[in-house]
Parts: structure tokens; C-alpha cells; sequence
């Protein structure tokens, strides 16, 4: 039995990644509960190597024009819509076991935002005595459309750190919650009551996260032990396509060497973790500190065989050669760096700098540190020439670098997604609001943000063949990739093979195709490696 229960929903979508679903805030928010004396469990339900077929929701229907059939190809992208987790019965009948008063239901993502609505259908269900809060972003930037489910009690927004222990105490002694910061409720009359996201006053005065309540082993990569970090909050940039940038209530904060150093011996000592991925929005902005974490990595661990990442990126003008030394030094094996986009109007707009000549410098370095890069675009935003995102493709064709591409959605929080419901082009449901939902059709369409999409695995595959043209390979898929590709070539269009051997033809722009093939023949590609 427990006094507060903890639970990461299952979702729904085309495909998951699960090293990125490791449930960082709710183990950080159980860290603080134990400290305060309760007795707190988690319940995971994405930790199942499980996932079952489900139908496509009637919403995206429209998805079955670019998403037509099964690909086994290399320039694959999605067929089959699954549920990735475990049952919302299951966790209903692990939910009434715990007998906990408070259960807490992380909601990050808003297009994940109906399947933690079911978990808190059925957690009342089973558990019709516990008061249900509901966290993550999500609820923080849209309370009002939580607070309207009635299985939801409260919403606290921004930092949950800050708020759970204070509402944990208060429910447990029956004390009144309305001061406790980020809460939001229904009143008497049920008149919504919202309070601002609450916010840590110290990011380095909390304790590691307690990971010894969830099941490490699912997230094991290549049978190493595998962990998240934060080493700080927010972000000091403006990009109007972000929720947690300056523009948004998050400020920007690092924090103490100390207390990331804590974290990482836990980590890597008690937990065996290996590969650890920053979730910093913008790890190396502050260049000093950065460093002087990299020397105590060094220092406190160089011994130790870590695979270090930053997976939300990395912006290319905080690099220079002494940084990315260090960072190869510490344990890092890749860059995963942003370029968004290098057209200067849509720089403008995104409110972001033009980091060309950066990004060039930081995969020349990478390359002579045998580091490997992947470069982010953008396409599909408001008001965005998908011709732009074309040359964005060519730009990153002669780079040594794997080419991210990114359908832009608008999220809740930030100003595009202000700019797309002042224009009428939020899709009519949030959760459409994701990138495999190709949510946007404005100055490019969505037949063209699936052209730039496959245009990318396109690319990516040339670059393969660029590497591995004196190397075994994986020969079946290769050849086929290959065969496309000549098609491709020969006239512009797109093609997938199924489980059969059937070759059919994929909806794409054949106007975006036949720039993309044009501009390749004044380049040179170059590969990752």
C-alpha cells in the first residue's frame, strides 16, 4: 500500500522512442515525496516491450492518403498506428492495489493528452476515494481543458518539484490547498480557480531522482544501463515554435556542479548507467559552465566507459574546437546539432539566429574528432516556402551529417501555436498536434511535408551508401533501397515495396522531387562517417 502513487500513461501513435520516455519528473518529484516521509510508487506504463495494432482514430483519417501501405524500404515511414505500454485495465487494477489518497498523472505532451485523461478514468474507477492532480505541460498551459475532465481533481502547472509535497501534506492533514503554487481547481461553485506555474527558487536543492522505482531494465541500451539528466531548466532563447523558451513562464537556470555530479554517481554507480542523455534545451549555451562540468565528468569518471548525449539539441555557434574536445574526452559520441532552417525569412519569423556558418564549423570539428552529427530542420510551418526547405536538404547533403527533419506542430505555450489559433489553423483536435499527423497544410501542404519528410529518409540512404560502399551491408534492404532509388532518379517519383515484393508509388510533390534532384547534381554527397 502507498500514500501516493505516480503514473507515466501509455500512448498512442505511429512509433515510439523509448530511451526518450525514461520518466524523469515523476522520478524526481518521487525523490522529494520519500524525502518528506511518504510512501510513494510509479507506475510506468510505457516500461513494456509490448505494443499492439489499434485502429486508426476517425480524426486522422485523412493520414491514409500519405500513410497508403506497409514499407519495407529504406525510405519507410509509418503504416501502422499502435498502442505503446501497458493496458489502461492494467494500470486501473495496479492503481486500486496501491490504495494510495493522492495519485499524480504526468501529461507532457498535449497529442498524448486523451490517453492520460482514460489513465484518470480508470485509476477513479478503481480508486474512486484518491484525489487525482495532473502535471507536465500539458495541464500547465492548457488547465482549463484538464480541470474540464471529471475524473480530474486538480492541475498544478510549472515545476512539480516545487508543489506535490505541499499538496501531498495538505490533502493528508486536510488542509486547504488553494495557496499551495501552480495548483488549479474547480470551486464550490465550480468557478475554475488557476494560479501561475510554480517555479524552483533553487534548481540544485533537491535531491536525485529516485530511480530505483521504476524498471531500469526496460530502458537498458545494447544491455547497458541507461539514464536521463537535467543539468538545468528553460531555455535563453526566443524560438516562437518553442513552449519552454524565454518567451514562455520558465526562466533559464543551471544548476550547481555539485548537485549534477550527485546525480551522475548515483547514476552511474549504484543504477550501472551508461549512456545518459542531457535533456537540456540548451546544455551548451553557457559555454563557461559547460566546460567546467565537462572537466568534473572527466575528472570524476574518465575511467568509466560512458556514452553521453544530448538529444534536444545542441546549438552550433556555442561549440568550438576546445568545447568539442572536451565534450569527445567526457564521453560523447555524437552532436546532435540545430540548424532549423538557413532560409532568412523563416529565421526571422522563428525568431532564431542563422547558425550556418556554425553548424559548418561544428561538423568540420566533429569530423576531425570522429564524432558523428545529425543536423534538425523544420518544415511545415506558417508561412514557410517549402522551396526553402529544399535547399535546407541540399545544404546538409555535402555535410558530413545525418539530416533530422522535423514536421513542424504547433505547441501549447508558445507563440506559434498563439499565431496558428489567431489564423484559424490549429487541426480541430490536440491531438493532431503532432508531428507524424502532419497537423498543418498552409504555404506547404501536407503532400508536401510528406515529400520533404521522405526526401530526408532519401538522403539519409545515399549518405548509407556513401559509407558503406566498401563494407558489408545489410544487402537485402540495400539492394531495394537502391533499386527505388534509380526509379527515383529516372522520374521523380517516390516508391515503397511491401512485405510482397509489390513496388507502389508514394504521394509526394513531384515539383519538390525534381528540385531536390536538380540540386544534387551540383553537389557532392558526403556521409556521416
Amino acid at each position: 500500500m502507498s500514500d501516493i502513487l505516480l503514473i507515466q500513461p501509455p500512448i498512442r501513435d505511429f512509433y515510439l522512442t523509448a530511451k526518450r520516455t525514461i520518466p524523469y519528473g515523476l522520478t524526481s518529484i518521487a525523490s522529494l515525496l520519500l524525502q518528506e516521509g511518504f510512501d510513494v510508487e510509479i507506475i510506468d506504463g510505457l516500461a513494456s516491450k509490448k505494443s499492439h495494432i489499434i485502429p486508426l482514430p476517425v480524426e486522422m483519417g485523412y493520414l491514409r492518403e500519405y500513410y497508403t501501405e506497409s514499407d519495407i524500404s529504406p525510405f519507410s515511414l509509418f503504416y501502422h498506428y499502435r498502442h505503446y505500454g501497458y493496458s489502461f485495465e492494467h494500470i486501473g487494477l495496479q492503481a486500486r492495489k496501491s490504495g494510495a489518497y493522492l495519485v499524480g498523472i504526468s501529461s507532457l505532451f498535449t497529442p498524448y493528452a486523451e490517453e492520460a485523461l482514460k489513465v484518470a478514468e480508470v485509476v477513479k474507477r478503481n480508486l474512486p476515494g484518491c484525489k487525482i492532480v495532473m502535471g507536465g505541460h500539458h495541464p500547465t498551459s492548457l488547465p482549463l481543458e484538464v480541470l474540464k475532465h471529471p475524473a480530474v481533481d486538480l492541475v498544478l502547472r510549472g515545476e512539480g518539484e516545487v508543489s506535490m509535497p505541499l499538496l501531498a501534506r495538505a490533502l493528508k492533514e486536510n488542509t486547504p490547498v488553494r495557496t499551495i503554487p501552480g495548483i488549479c481547481f474547480l470551486d464550490e461553485q465550480k468557478q475554475p480557480i488557476i494560479k501561475p506555474p510554480a517555479l524552483m527558487d533553487n534548481v540544485s536543492a533537491f535531491p536525485p531522482p529516485a530511480f530505483q522505482l521504476i524498471n531500469q531494465k526496460y530502458y537498458q541500451r545494447n544491455k547497458r544501463g541507461t539514464t536521463v539528466i537535467m543539468a538545468g531548466r528553460g531555455c535563453p532563447m526566443k524560438c516562437t515554435y518553442c513552449s519552454v523558451s524565454r518567451t514562455s513562464y520558465l526562466s533559464y537556470r543551471t544548476r550547481s556542479l555539485e548537485s549534477i555530479l550527485e546525480e551522475l554517481e548515483m547514476a552511474i554507480n549504484r543504477h550501472d548507467a551508461r549512456f545518459i542523455d542531457f535533456e537540456d534545451e540548451n546544455l551548451s549555451f553557457n559555454r563557461r559552465w559547460f566546460h567546467e562540468l565537462l572537466d568534473k565528468i572527466i575528472e570524476n569518471f574518465g575511467t568509466v566507459d560512458l556514452e553521453l548525449r544530448a538529444m534536444n539539441g545542441l546549438l552550433p555557434s556555442s561549440l568550438d574546437e576546445d568545447l568539442i574536445v572536451k565534450m569527445k574526452q567526457a564521453g560523447f559520441t555524437a552532436l546532435n546539432l540545430s540548424l532549423c532552417t538557413i532560409a532568412k525569412p523563416q529565421l526571422e519569423r522563428f525568431s532564431r539566429p542563422d547558425v550556418r556558418e556554425a553548424f559548418e564549423t561544428a561538423v568540420n570539428l566533429a569530423a576531425k574528432h570522429d564524432l558523428v552529427c545529425s543536423g534538425y530542420i523544420i518544415v511545415g510551418a506558417p508561412g514557410q516556402d517549402p522551396a526553402d526547405s529544399v535547399k535546407d536538404l541540399l545544404f546538409l547533403a555535402d555535410k558530413r551529417v545525418l539530416a533530422g527533419v522535423s514536421a513542424f506542430y504547433p505547441s501549447p505555450g508558445s507563440i506559434e501555436f498563439e499565431r496558428c489559433k489567431n489564423r484559424n489553423l490549429l487541426p480541430l483536435r490536440l491531438s493532431l498536434t503532432r508531428s507524424s499527423a502532419l497537423p498543418l497544410s498552409d504555404t506547404t501542404t501536407r503532400k508536401e511535408v510528406i515529400t520533404l519528410l521522405r526526401l530526408g529518409r532519401i538522403l539519409n540512404f545515399m549518405k548509407f551508401l556513401v559509407d558503406t560502399k566498401d563494407q558489408k551491408q545489410e544487402k537485402e534492404k540495400t539492394d531495394i533501397g537502391k533499386h527505388l532509388l534509380e526509379m527515383f532518379f529516372n522520374d521523380g517519383k517516390i516508391r515503397g515495396i511491401d512485405e510482397t515484393g509489390k513496388v507502389y508509388e508514394q504521394a509526394a510533390s513531384m515539383e519538390l522531387t525534381r528540385q531536390f534532384i536538380s540540386g544534387l547534381k551540383k553537389i557532392k554527397i558526403k556521409g556521416v562517417h
